[in-house]
């Protein structure tokens, strides 16, 4: 027979869950696995033990079980309200406009059992924007100021290429005027820049002044940029987040519709004063979170309240669903980058130091946002997990991941949304929550009821004669007043034989009860303990003699039954510290760690030698960074490689350039033998930039005729020069022996010479003394 996914989990487990948990009533049954059923017919299991009612529904049914005497509820959803998603033109009336299908879902759940449904998003095309530009105007803003006075315009104009509403507003920021955050002295009360020599004078340095509301008309944002004048603070942080609050919650001051995108343009180049930084000028009183812009538009608690922390300021923007953009100068990136990962629906972008490249910046962040879906789930009931699936553009389920990316408008992404109760609140007890996309208006409300009840327990009889007339009969089983004992409250308290005492033992030679109960009328009265619930037909189990991690019982991720614990979804291991969730581990190319390492318990362990980052995205040593790169270069510049269109464009983001100092240099030969040079270099974010030639090095093939021409004139040259050596040798060699001919020749002669004349003088002189001519 084929086992079912219940029985599978038991096996797996070793035993059966559900005649393990030793349940004595019909909602102790329910609640020990979702695979639990209880049988209450009244005849059912006289040889067993009471807890063997509680069982899988086909081991109940097995065993004698009618079906209608089974007690099994289900998890169940209900779609209250599904209209279809807007087309992708919005067309209809702005109050038509629907991105997320269905709005309104009722669960039924019983805990331990998932209940599943599906959620679609998509973005409608056209959707009016709402732009806040939100200033610096410290002292060093200056040439910043200069450069966007005619902002409005052009940005107007950009911004016209994707939507036809736009609208557009003003705010600026300093920073608290009090010590040390601000010059106080009298001398600095109206001129701040008194006395210093490059901006001699200056405005008196404020927390935020709200300029101009959201409005159609950009030349207003232009004269209102043109009347402004930059102050100047002490410390080098600014009071931006005190800005950012203001702006975000003073919905009708601002103008925010309830209709459109809300973009917070912050423009800055320092750091931002945090919580907690107010106590330095005397400020202890925690921020209030509220509105508090007076009739001159002027934050009027700027010296009364301390700074936001993150966490109130990621609250209030998602609240009204703005998408907050930093905008920053290239030194101050990564800390903003880290302030995008604890404040939701933030990006970061690079300012030039005049701020020349802002209007490119707002397009390319808006673009951005505009390319991905995110859930976020707010009012989060404590005894309910959530698991998420999404199924983006590919269509490939991608577990865990609440996002989809690399969107186009129009398209349609869904997820789908696991829900789970833990345990059971009390009667009558509902909640609710709600699902939405980062910066949506829309909306799925999600209400939860709880199926925790057994029907049996209407027929609920007191004193029943079933139970000897000393107990309550309810779902087959008797419940005895204190002082009765026994199946059917047959026993008093106190009566116990010897064979009743075999009874109680698990096995012979062990103690009765474990040791952690008494045995009454053939059943185990287990002790009470401090540390939790002893349990069992033999009180050999409890709910605290499980594995640990720091300390914690199955590390607050699982239940302890009996000496194991059963992790919640989303953890595994024996002390259920490990989550298998993976969404922390992919990377911005959508590669589990960067195809650089495995994801291990909710994080990326590198693999690969010299890689590093929270995702593996850092390796400028890596091997296989010039052909990891290969394809990408061929695609995007060429048309060519491996990697079609669609392919290309999802994995292959690197920024490409025409130069980068201290770059990786690369080359290799492409299939028609021409050589392609690129570099490749690690940013400091952690994006790849690739330095590519715009056309790889092709050179024509060789004629034949040339290079046999070449080869034989090579020869004969080596030739001709080989023999001019052999005569320069010979011609050397035979000078010198004819000078050495020639030297001995002389000699000869010589001693020829001297010798005749020294026989004429031994032989014929001495007869010619005495002779006369």
């Amino acid at each position: 027979a084929v086992q079912s996914p219940a029985d599978l989990y038991c096996l797996l487990l070793g035993l059966n869950v559900c005649m393990g948990g030793r349940a004595t009533a019909c909602e102790e049954c329910l609640l020990i696995h979702p695979s639990c059923a209880w049988c209450t017919q009244e005849e059912f299991g006289k040889v067993k033990t009471i807890t063997s009612r509680c069982d899988l529904r086909q081991n109940l049914e097995r065993r004698g079980c009618g079906a209608r005497y089974i007690e099994n509820p289900s998890s169940n959803t209900s779609i209250l309200s599904n209209k279809p998603l807007s087309p992708k033109s919005s067309g209809s009336a702005e109050y038509d406009v629907i991105q997320i299908m269905p709005q309104k879902i009722s669960l039924n759940l019983r805990p331990g059992q998932q209940a599943s449904f599906e959620v679609q998003v998509r973005q409608v095309e056209d959707y009016p924007v709402d732009l806040y530009y939100l200033m610096d105007l410290s002292l060093s803003m200056k040439d910043d100021l200069d450069t966007i006075r005619n902002l409005g315009t052009k940005l107007a104009e950009e911004m016209k290429k994707i939507t036809s509403n736009f609208r557009l507003g003003f705010g600026s920021f300093v920073d608290k005027n009090i010590s040390p955050f601000s010059y106080t002295a009298p001398k600095y009360q109206d001129n701040p820049c008194n006395g210093y020599k490059r901006f001699p004078n200056c405005v008196p340095s404020f927390g935020f002044r709200h300029l101009l509301s959201l409005t159609d008309k950009v030349d207003r944002f232009n004269e209102e940029v043109q009347k402004q004048m930059v102050s100047r603070n002490r410390d080098a942080p600014e009071g931006g987040f005190d800005a950012i609050l203001q702006a975000s919650v003073c919905k009708e001051r601002i103008g925010w519709r309830k209709e459109a995108y809300h973009l917070l343009v912050f423009t800055t180049d320092d750091i931002p004063h945090l919580a907690l930084d107010g106590k330095l000028g005397g400020l202890v009183q925690p921020h209030d979170g509220q509105c508090h812009l007076n009739e001159a538009n002027e934050y009027s608690a700027s010296t009364k309240m301390d700074y936001p922390s993150l966490a109130l300021l990621g609250e209030k923007l998602a609240e009204n669903n703005i998408y907050l953009i930093f905008a920053v100068t290239k030194n101050l990136y990564m800390i903003y980058k880290n302030f995008t990962k604890l404040i939701p629906g933030t990006t970061v972008e690079i300012l030039d130091q005049d701020s020349k490249n802002i209007i490119q910046l707002i397009v390319s962040a808006y673009n951005s946002i505009r390319s991905k879906v995110e859930l976020t789930v707010w009012d989060h009931p404590e005894d309910i997990s959530l698991a998420f699936t999404a199924k983006c553009q590919d269509g490939q389920p991608r577990i865990g991941l609440q996002r989809c990316v690399d969107l186009k408008i129009g398209e349609t992404v869904s997820f789908n949304v696991s829900v789970e109760a833990r345990s059971c609140p009390a009667p009558g007890t509902q909640h609710s929550f709600t699902i939405r996309p980062v910066g949506f208006k829309d909306r799925l409300e999600v209400s939860a009821s709880y199926s925790c009840d057994c029907g049996c327990t209407q027929l609920t009889q007191p004193n029943s004669s079933r139970c000897a007339s000393a107990g309550t009969y309810t779902c087959g089983v008797c419940h005895c007043e204190p002082g009765h004992l026994g199946r059917r409250c047959e026993c008093r308290d106190g009566e116990t034989s010897a064979q009743q005492m075999a009874l109680c033992r698990e096995a012979d030679g062990k103690q009765p009860c474990s040791g952690r109960g008494d045995c009454s009328c053939d059943q185990c009265l287990c002790y009470e303990s401090e540390f939790g619930r002893i349990y069992g037909a033999y009180c050999e189990c409890d709910d605290f003699s499980c594995a640990r991690h720091k300390g914690v019982l199955c590390s607050g991720h699982g239940e302890c039954h009996c000496g194991e614990c059963h992790c919640h979804p989303g953890y595994v291991g024996d002390n259920c510290n490990c989550s298998t969730a993976t969404v922390t581990c992919l990377a911005e190319d959508g590669r589990m760690c960067s195809g650089r390492g495995s994801c291990v318990c909710g994080g990326c362990q590198c693999s690969e030698p010299g890689a590093f980052g929270d995702t593996c995205e850092k390796c400028p040593t890596c091997p296989d960074a010039c052909s990891t790169k290969r394809e990408c270069i061929e695609c995007r510049l060429f048309n060519s490689g491996k990697l079609d269109n669609q392919t290309c464009q999802r994995l292959c983001k690197d920024e490409i350039i025409t130069d980068e100092p201290g770059a990786v240099l690369c080359l290799y030969k492409t299939e028609s033998d021409c050589v392609m040079k690129f570099t490749y270099s690690e940013h400091a974010s952690g994006r790849s930039i690739l330095t590519s030639l715009r056309e790889p090095e092709c050179g024509s093939a060789p004629d034949a005729l040339t290079v046999l021409l070449a080869v034989v004139g090579s020869i004969l040259l080596v030739g001709v020069a080989l023999l001019a050596i052999w005569k320069l040798v010979i011609t050397v060699h035979d000078r010198r022996e004819f000078s050495r001919f020639q030297n001995a020749r002389s000699r000869a002669r010589y001693e020829m010479v001297r010798r005749g004349s020294l026989g004429d003088k031994r032989v014929g002189l001495p007869g010619l003394r005495g002779e006369k001519y």
